[in-house]
């Protein structure tokens, strides 16, 4: 590999880590810089600003995240199967990228984000609500508002991501199929 792609992957990292821990507004391109062993000016050579730095990583990530998610979906087999397919998507993309699931969910209404930006985290909140909407017309997911259902199944999930980087708990087989449990049993109708 290149210096160059070297630099630029060092710089993308670092900010990914900046951006997720601290925001976007109390992160300083000298951070990253200094981060990612690099002068400030290397960082203006590959980004005009911090905005398009951000929205670079932003851009990746969701179309990461998205290709996760569709990859391999099963649409044939049942709502259930579907399910533990995206919750398994989500614990694949975090165990690959620590901090981006985290970013992408701090960051996704965030003033900074240019239009491509927005519609790239739009096609991924429809894959997401499609899945919520047929499983309300099937009548097997609760009858709430879509962004409702997605925060309760990501703000569980990061929450535990969280403790797990923290070393509260530790992350085993037995603890995420539990929490997936657990997600699908408050976002499934109970007959």
């Amino acid at each position: 590999m290149s210096t160059s792609v070297n630099k630029r992957e060092n710089i993308l990292q670092s900010a990914l880590a900046f951006f997720a821990e601290r925001g976007f507004d109390a992160t300083t391109i000298p951070m990253i810089a200094n981060d990612a062993k690099v002068g400030a000016g290397t960082i203006y050579r590959y980004f005009e600003n911090k905005e398009v730095l951000v929205n670079t990583l932003f851009q990746h990530y969701v179309e990461l995240f998205t290709n996760t998610l569709v990859e391999e979906y099963p649409s044939d087999h049942s709502l259930r199967d579907q399910f533990h397919h995206l919750f398994q998507g989500m614990v694949r993309f975090t165990n690959e990228h620590e901090h981006a699931l985290y970013f992408i969910k701090t960051h996704n209404a965030a003033y900074f984000l240019d239009e491509t930006s927005r519609k790239q985290f739009e096609k991924l909140l429809a894959i997401l609500r499609n899945f919520l909407d047929q499983g309300r017309e099937e009548e097997k997911i609760r009858d709430l508002p879509s962004t409702a259902l997605i925060a309760i199944i990501f703000g569980g999930f990061l929450e535990l991501h969280k403790l797990i980087r923290a070393g509260e708990i530790e992350a085993s087989e037995e603890l995420l199929e539990g929490v997936e449990e657990s997600c699908w049993d408050a976002v499934r109708t109970h007959k």
